[in-house]
């Protein structure tokens, strides 16, 4: 990176925090950002093919790691898991699901956040619950229904699509739709027991009336849900005014125009029906065929009314299953690989751009935020992207690993790319030899209700982290 863009990105502080809110993922491959920063005249001369081959070691390096911790959580979510065909070898108390459970869903967010996922609030109505859907459903979800429930996002834009338009008399034009590029959903149900208490307390019904009403709304799920399990979902390039149509509670309902259709349609033919019968009825008062004969008429269009609002609803129903079909990325077991790959990309990025600025300046503490900005200026003038670039949580990751060394002044210390290279081949050296026994992990995962502090020893346990597992990012 040329260090001019210090002065630069320095000067332009004001202009970035003045955009609106900026993501942390940085929209541009690990591939592309190494041929950028170790072009031979972003370095001194013989040290860019030595930078490019650090790179290398170092995306190696993050994406091991990485993969320690996604083996970990794979089997704790084994026993939540909808899609398993394992053995089950073991049957988990309550408490021991409980407390598997609590970790599946922070780490979970853990690696999320590592991907630089941004959580949504399933209580920021403004956000999630809208009237307006760009798929013409009015859609609802019931919250309440979920014991676990985590939504985030990554990539807020927009694209150009195309809609008919009534006041331009059915003739289609172009509008920007706003998009959600990745959004993530974790759930799982409330246990049925727990569901009735509530709607008992909430609602002031018996147990029997509570009861009735629970199984009446879970009829309505897919027979595959289950309370046990613990549902992972991703989706692309979702509307943000269609966010509940991800949701496996969401209830389609009409809209105003429709229900207005609908019912004077319904109105206008079950009212001309009955004024005709009327009058039939009165002729043929004497005559049972005629009378029943216009019965039967009058129950013929009720029926044609009614099967109206059930094609209609039929009509959404098929509507939102097929822009899921096309939406769906992954499922349970397919979404964590996914995520823990994305994440490890991420930290890549974040380390190759911080350490092109510490290798190349005498940089302290106190030069944190220029660097930070100046790395945001870079990537708006390389790659015309505009991000919040992380610079805190890339700094601890390569302070862990040796990599940058901070003196008590606060002065930073890199090792030169060709040495940095060696210091990653030596880690790699030791690092089978550090691995746990995964045979008693299990185990120890769910007995333990309070983290231990690791153990400051030199022997392979040491290089467990508070719960027994490898620490995610830990000095040689």
């Amino acid at each position: 990176m040329d260090t001019s863009v210090l002065a630069v990105a320095t000067d332009g502080i004001g202009a970035l925090d003045a955009a609106p809110p900026r993501e942390h993922f940085i929209p541009v491959t690990t591939y592309a950002l190494i041929d950028r920063l170790t072009t031979p005249r972003a370095w001194p001369v013989g040290e860019a093919r030595a930078a490019r081959r650090f790179f290398r070691y170092l995306e190696y390096w993050r994406r091991q790691q990485h993969s320690v911790g996604l083996s970990n959580l794979l089997q704790a979510y084994e026993s939540f898991s909808p899609d398993s065909d394992l053995l089950i070898t073991r049957t988990f108390t309550p408490g021991e699901r409980a407390t598997l459970q609590k970790r599946v869903v922070r780490e979970v967010e853990g690696i999320l956040r590592q991907a630089n996922y941004v959580r949504v609030d399933p209580a920021n109505v403004e956000l999630i619950l809208t009237k307006d859907s760009h798929y013409g459903l009015d859609l609802h979800v019931d919250f309440t229904a979920f014991e676990e429930i985590l939504v985030y996002y990554r990539g807020a834009s927009s694209r150009r699509d195309q809609r008919r338009r009534l006041r331009k008399f059915m003739r289609k034009e172009e509008l920007d739709v706003p998009i959600f590029q990745r959004l993530f959903l974790l759930f799982k149900l409330k246990p049925f027991e727990a569901r009735v208490q509530e709607v008992m307390a909430e609602r002031g019904l018996s147990r029997r009336d509570a009861e009735k009403l629970i199984r009446g709304l879970r009829a309505m799920l897919p027979s595959e849900v289950s309370e046990e399990n613990i549902y992972l979902k991703l989706f692309k390039n979702i509307p943000r005014s269609d966010v509940e149509m991800v949701f496996p509670n969401t209830r389609v309902r009409f809209r105003m125009l429709d229900k207005l259709r609908l019912g004077l349609t319904a109105g206008g033919g079950l009212g001309m029906s009955v004024v005709g019968t009327a009058g039939k009825l009165a002729a043929a008062a004497s005559n049972p065929m005629v009378a029943a004969g216009a019965v039967l008429g009058l129950g013929g269009v009720a029926f044609r009314q009614a099967m109206n609002f059930l094609n209609q609803r039929q009509r959404y129903m098929v509507v939102m299953a097929q822009n899921l079909y096309f939406h769906a990325m992954a499922d349970n077991r397919g979404v964590l690989i996914k995520l823990a790959d994305r994440a490890a990309e991420e930290d890549v990025k974040e380390e190759m751009l911080l350490y092109s600025v510490l290798a190349k300046e005498h940089a302290t503490r106190a030069d944190l935020p220029a660097i930070d900005a100046a790395i945001e200026q870079y990537l708006t003038t390389s790659f015309g992207v505009t991000v919040d670039f992380d610079l805190d949580d890339a700094l601890s990751r390569l302070l862990a690993d040796g990599i940058v060394t901070e003196d008590a002044d606060g002065r930073l210390r890199t090792l030169g790319p060709e040495e940095a290279a060696l210091h990653l081949d030596a880690k790699w050296d030791v690092f089978l030899d550090n691995l746990p026994d995964y045979t008693s992990e299990e185990g120890r995962e769910v007995e333990r209700t309070v983290p231990e502090e690791p153990k400051q020893t030199e022997s392979a346990e040491a290089a467990e982290g508070a719960e027994g597992r490898p620490a995610p990012y830990r000095k040689s």
